[in-house]
């Protein structure tokens, strides 16, 4: 791995990056007419940046954590690329959210699961999921309606598997971890909310925003 002193300022560099090209996406969204060239652009490069701080300490091969997480991410930007398109790319897109996702299970799964005595309180991850399942579900497609339930369920279980091991070690990298996870669960829930049930005007920066931090706290977690 590299030295910490040298790998810290180019990933706060790379991070400030991100967050300026994730900026710069969200607004694309929003210019009158709405600039989707700007949207090709810069929403890709968001998630490779995200990758780059994931990649950056150089532990990927090494390291079980470091390595899930970094395929995680490049599956994330499959993901990306697949949600952008003009045509309908939801379903490859679904699937290659899906796979990063087991991705992030595998990388939280490395630790110890949090007491017993926490359980009660990590299973509001999954019953929220339920609920929001519940209500999306009489205006799911019916060829989406499975696929969407098994996304919501792996998310559900990442959230929960990264909550569960930031309440065992309780650090910063495992806290960043955690709470990535929980604002990636977040953005999928509004981005199924906003295209399936009820659209609201601030969707792209609820959805994109959420997603963006929290993919790059995830990232930022490796190597820590």
């Amino acid at each position: 791995a590299k030295n910490a002193q040298e790998v810290t300022p180019m990933r706060s560099l790379i991070g400030l990056i991100t967050l300026l090209t994730a900026g710069l996406t969200i607004a694309a969204h929003y210019l009158h007419p709405p600039r989707a060239w700007l949207v090709y652009l810069f929403k890709p490069l968001t998630t490779l940046l995200i990758l780059a701080v994931a990649l950056a300490p150089g532990t990927f091969l090494a390291d079980r954590y470091a390595g899930a997480i970094a395929l995680g991410l490049a599956f994330s930007l499959a993901g990306d690329v697949w949600l952008m398109l003009p045509r309908n790319g939801f379903l490859p897109g679904l699937l290659s959210f899906l796979f990063a996702h087991v991705c992030y299970i595998v990388a939280f799964l490395a630790a110890p699961l949090a007491p017993g005595s926490a359980w009660p309180l990590l299973l509001l991850l999954p019953i929220s999921g339920s609920l929001i399942l519940r209500y999306l579900w009489p205006s799911l497609p019916p060829s989406l309606k499975g696929p969407v339930s098994l996304y919501v369920a792996i998310i559900a279980l990442m959230a929960t598997l990264a909550v569960s091991r930031a309440m065992t070690y309780n650090d910063v990298a495992t806290r960043s971890a955690a709470l990535g996870a929980l604002l990636f669960f977040a953005s999928d829930a509004a981005l199924a909310i906003d295209r399936f049930r009820r659209p609201f005007a601030l969707a792209h920066v609820v959805v994109l925003g959420s997603y963006f931090v929290g993919q790059l706290l995830i990232a930022l977690s490796v190597g820590r």
